[in-house]
């Protein structure tokens, strides 16, 4: 059985999402590319549940592309879980 992985952007390296059993955690999106993987959580405001691999310079990178779309995403979330 696959599971969904709602795909939410590629962008300058990097595939965000968050996977279909993720629906009894709090909003987040799980990042990877560029040589690492990460967590971040949506709410109630962003913060790193992992920070993988990533130098400092990479997670602003990936902190500013999460901030730019969080909204979005939030909507996504909540949409695809019906919460």
């Amino acid at each position: 059985m696959s599971l969904a992985v709602p795909r939410l952007l590629r962008l300058r390296g990097y595939l965000f999402w968050f996977g279909s059993a993720d629906g009894g955690e709090p909003p987040h999106v799980h990042v990877a590319g560029n040589g690492g993987r990460t967590k971040v959580w949506l709410t109630p405001a962003l913060h790193w549940a992992k920070r993988g691999h990533y130098d400092r310079r990479r997670l602003e990178e990936i902190e500013r592309i999460v901030g730019a779309n969080r909204e979005e995403w939030l909507e996504a979330w909540h949409g695809f879980f019906r919460r």
